[in-house]
């Protein structure tokens, strides 16, 4: 199959996720020359479709097509919320034996997560209309095939040591200006709080993080948004990043 036949074929789809599952993946295989999961595996052991797997929250569920040691893969509708098809895939990782590499995919958007222990996650997301590109599909050849080519090459480790010595230079340079020093270690502290409540959701829709990126082209004002920030934390209240 082309790239070409592939996108028109998809594009014009108006197939459900459960329908559209198992034809769009067998097509992809056929676009990226590999086997689909019943020609390289038979008795469904280790490539599968409908591969089930008790959720970490309890019960049962399916994931869409599973490879062992390669990737779990979600298919949704059209324009459905891919970040909650992640969520959804992420309560079945342990019972897919946690593979490296854990898709998302709506027919118009690939989502491709790396879920290696130890390494900090990167995401890559291509569109329908990037397969024209072999680059785009050299992406989703590697998640099939050689899982290893989308390794991110830093750690926790080296991520957290990075993010430390960060801290440390724009604390010692606070107090340089005359801070007084506890209070400078409770504003890293909230700053810290931010980023994990930002990463885990807790601030809605990357706020902190939107907050950083509107600071960092009027680097004044980030005082007052700051101070806007940590207030309605602390006490409630609406918060305004432009």
């Amino acid at each position: 199959m082309t790239p070409e036949a592939f996108i028109a074929k998809w594009k014009a789809s108006d197939l459900n996720e459960r329908a559209a599952a198992q034809p769009h993946f067998t097509d992809l295989c056929r676009l990226l020359g590999e086997e689909t999961p019943s020609e390289a595996d038979r008795e469904g052991t280790w490539y599968a479709f409908e591969r089930g797997a008790t959720k970490t929250t309890g019960g049962r569920g399916w994931a869409d097509v599973w490879k062992r040691g390669h990737f779990g893969w979600e298919y949704k509708s059209r324009g459905k919320d891919l970040t909650t098809a992640f969520a959804q895939l992420q309560q079945y990782a342990i019972a897919l034996e946690n593979p490296p590499l854990l898709v998302v995919c709506d027919l118009d958007r690939f989502r491709i997560h790396t879920n290696w222990n130890n390494t900090v996650s990167v995401t890559h997301e291509l569109a329908l209309e990037d397969l024209r590109d072999p680059v785009a599909r050299q992406k989703l050849k590697a998640v099939l095939s050689d899982p290893d080519q989308l390794r991110p090459g830093k750690t926790r480790q080296a991520l957290t040591e990075e993010a430390a010595s960060e801290f440390a230079t724009l604390a010692q340079s606070l107090r340089e200006r005359g801070h007084n020093p506890e209070a400078v270690a409770h504003f890293i502290n909230r700053l810290v709080f931010c980023m994990f409540a930002d990463d885990i959701g807790l601030l809605p829709n990357k706020l902190f993080a939107k907050m950083l990126g509107s600071a960092r082209t009027r680097p004044p004002q980030f005082e007052a948004m700051a101070r806007q920030l940590f207030g309605a934390m602390r006490s409630g209240g609406l918060v305004a990043v432009e």
